[in-house]
């Protein structure tokens, strides 16, 4: 039989998208390099050439997750010529939020074994974000829609409030204390960004 040889930045992406299809729907303790071996049929040196361990492999499922599906997202949403800034801030909040359709990988990310990975990629996507953010802010001060004269610095404390302490990962908050948490953040955002009174309303009913 003949040896199928691919390059090496193909082959990473194949063990990518199967242990993400793994990630999301099965539990992380269960996950063995074996599976990725029969699933794609290769060695384990193979495996072991891209990826120190199974947690290496998880963090590059949620990178992948982030770049090419979060990121992309958010960077169509900023370059919108349709949208005013406002409703461009709104998409890019509602939108950075990956927990939506990655359930299950999310859970797998919050394991105890994970908490060192979980904290990176939490700061990883606060630093890729939060310049997006700043520069649909500045075109709402352009437009007289945000006053704030720090509009970096307050797109880092937005992006960085709402992801960290809503994370249930971090946090064990029972519904009672994140609803009062999700019923501040409204008025705490318009303050930091000198917005219209009401313009982040729907932060709480998310």
């Amino acid at each position: 039989m003949t040896r199928v040889v691919k390059q090496a930045s193909v082959r990473r992406e194949e063990i990518i998208r199967c242990a993400k299809e793994y990630f999301q729907t099965q539990n992380f303790e269960k996950f063995t390099i074996q599976h990725l071996m029969e699933k794609l049929k290769i060695a384990k040196g193979t495996i072991y050439h891209h990826f120190a361990s199974k947690g290496e492999i998880l963090e590059a499922v949620v990178e992948n997750i982030v770049d090419e599906e979060m990121i992309r997202k958010l960077e169509l949403l900023k370059e919108h010529k349709g949208l005013k800034p406002l409703e461009k801030l709104t998409l890019l909040i509602t939108e950075s939020n990956i927990a939506q359709d990655n359930a299950k990988l999310l859970k797998n990310l919050h394991h105890p074994e994970n908490v060192g990975i979980h904290s990176r990629q939490l700061a990883r996507i606060i630093l890729k974000v939060a310049p997006l953010y700043a520069s649909v802010i500045r075109e709402g001060c352009k437009e007289g829609v945000f006053k704030t004269k720090n509009p970096v610095e307050s797109a880092e404390l937005l992006l960085a409030g709402i992801q960290f302490l809503t994370d249930e990962g971090f946090y064990s908050w029972d519904e009672e204390q994140l609803n009062r948490r999700m019923e501040a953040f409204p008025s705490l955002i318009e303050n930091l960004l000198v917005a219209p009174a009401g313009s982040f309303n729907f932060l709480k009913n998310n």
